[in-house]
């Protein structure tokens, strides 16, 4: 039996130890990593198990928050998304947006005011302009009560939120990180002063077997558990609150034909968006509620369906119903405290603290998924420099993991031309039908071609354990992207479970123990 086997300690030593495996975590891993420093990152459950698996999967400027007069960040976000769209143009795309206008709303002039202002806050190259439309005349309105006339159409994009989480913790991986998930940090304590100061750490596996860690410098992601983190490592401690917020999703069935969303208005100043979804489904949401519950097992509850069921209905012809929803997820915000009394209204921008007593631990508070890159960035500017690193910033340039369609460089043909890419793999791989290529490259890009190493024939790729899905893609998950479970494979690698039967689930798990990883 080997020492790991038997639960005896392992030591490891790094520069960077981030703990959380959500966006945040796995972006100032990425870009640490990029910059040569020595990083391992651990997280207690899945990459993506929690809040960045339960966004609306929006890479968008945050149209909403020019209200409250958040144009720094509305400005940042917006500069993000043609940076985010080119560096993986596979899980990432454009999207239009179309906003009903009714009585009773914002007056039109004063919409068409802060679309201009949207457009205008940052350079375009990808996303086309705002404009307004006839509801009576474009496709947008067809599903639609018919009082809706005239209304608004502006761009943002749209992104696989989970998978964005995986391929920065690949790329992470690729310039040598050690990525361990199911892992906890049970244990955290500075040791040393001066030059020689550094983090002990203990890391808990999922198996029972304890890695010690002795890090020169911590990053505490870990995202709704921030606080809870800072205080175990510096205890009694002055530290951000943290304001947790629910946000709810509903999937039905698809509502309309056309390839644009919906973004809808609540006489609450709530707003609520439509989103085709996985081809056949209808995405709903979001809710804004402050949470006090268990942050590992966030679910809708009955009003949240409600709400979002009338809230849609109120706009569509067909009335939604609870019964409609085939699927829902939820998860928390965590957000910087502020005086804000409404839920909706608490600021989306992130913030650090810096605790320099001794070996250097930053926590990062806040923050939404479309400003990751930046965030990390940021973090690691004011990070490297305490451990003598002084390369400079690399990830606004490069592509994620499969993003490098065109080129290793990013580029706005990767976008535009992506539908190429996809035709050019389905003549390239004939012999898998085109429907599944399509979804190949969509979930891996370019690397696709590694999933595909060696295989000629569907024979080739193994036992087909569910309609769609061969032991080949299971078995590259595994080994490519830290997948254990069937909840993993079916609901953050991918979005299967939403076809596929819900037995497939339990048939999954019981193909992944008969058939372990050699």
């Amino acid at each position: 039996m080997t020492a790991a086997q038997q639960g005896v300690e392992t030591a490891m030593a790094c520069d960077v130890l981030v703990v959380g495996g959500g966006i945040n975590g796995a972006g100032i891993a990425r870009d640490a990593a990029g910059r040569g420093l020595s990083v391992l990152l651990c997280e207690k459950d899945d990459l993506a198990a929690h809040t960045s698996s339960a966004s609306t999967k929006l890479i968008h400027g945050g149209l909403r928050y020019l209200e409250y007069y958040e144009f720094g960040l509305v400005r940042k976000a917006l500069i993000e998304r043609e940076v985010l769209l080119r560096s993986a143009p596979h899980i990432m795309w454009p999207l239009r947006f179309v906003m009903p206008h009714a009585k009773g709303q914002r007056p039109a002039w004063l919409i068409r005011a802060g679309l201009f202002l949207y457009d205008m806050l940052a350079k375009r190259e990808i996303l086309p302009a705002s404009s307004g439309i006839d509801l009576t005349r474009h496709a947008a309105g067809q599903p639609l009560k018919p009082e809706f006339k005239r209304g608004f159409v502006y761009s943002d994009g749209w992104v696989d939120d989970a998978r964005l989480v995986v391929l920065n913790a690949i790329d992470a991986a690729d310039k040598g990180a050690h990525v361990l998930t199911r892992t906890r940090c049970t244990m955290l304590a500075r040791e040393g002063e001066g030059e020689g100061a550094s983090w002990l750490a203990t890391l808990q596996h999922a198996s029972g077997r304890q890695t010690t860690v002795r890090a020169r410098s911590v990053v505490n992601a870990a995202g709704p558990w921030t606080a809870e983190f800072l205080q175990q490592a510096a205890p009694g401690g002055q530290g951000r609150h943290l304001r947790l917020i629910k946000g709810s999703h509903i999937v039905v069935k698809r509502l309309f034909e056309h390839d644009h969303a919906y973004i809808f208005q609540h006489p609450d100043g709530r707003i609520v968006f439509a989103i085709p979804y996985e081809h056949d489904f209808t995405l709903i949401g979001t809710t804004d509620l402050d949470y006090q519950g268990d942050r590992g097992k966030v679910e809708i509850d009955d009003e949240e369906i409600r709400y979002l069921c009338e809230l849609s209905s109120y706009y569509f012809s067909k009335p939604i119903v609870p019964a409609d929803v085939v699927w829902t997820y939820a998860g928390v915000r965590p957000l910087v405290e502020d005086a804000a009394a409404d839920a909706k209204a608490v600021t989306r921008d992130y913030r650090f603290e810096l605790d320099r007593e001794g070996a250097p631990l930053l926590s990062v508070f806040g923050g939404k998924i479309t400003t990751f890159r930046k965030l990390a960035e940021e973090a690691m500017d004011m990070l490297a420099p305490l451990l003598g690193n002084t390369l400079p910033a690399w990830t606004a340039s490069a592509c994620l993991p499969g993003g490098d369609v065109y080129g290793a460089v990013p580029q706005n043909r990767s976008v535009r031309e992506f539908g190429q890419f996809v035709q050019g793999l389905q003549r390239k791989y004939a012999w898998l039908p085109a429907a599944l290529v399509a979804r190949y490259a969509r979930a891996y890009g370019t690397r696709i071609h590694v999933l595909l190493d060696g295989r000629a024939d569907v024979a080739a790729m193994g036992e087909e354990i569910a309609a769609g899905l061969y032991a080949a893609e299971v078995d590259y998950v595994r080994r490519h992207e830290w997948a254990v479970s069937a909840a993993d494979i079916l609901w953050r690698r991918s979005k299967l479970g939403l076809h596929l039967p819900r037995e497939t689930a339990d048939r999954l798990d019981a193909w992944l123990l008969q058939h372990p990883l050699s």
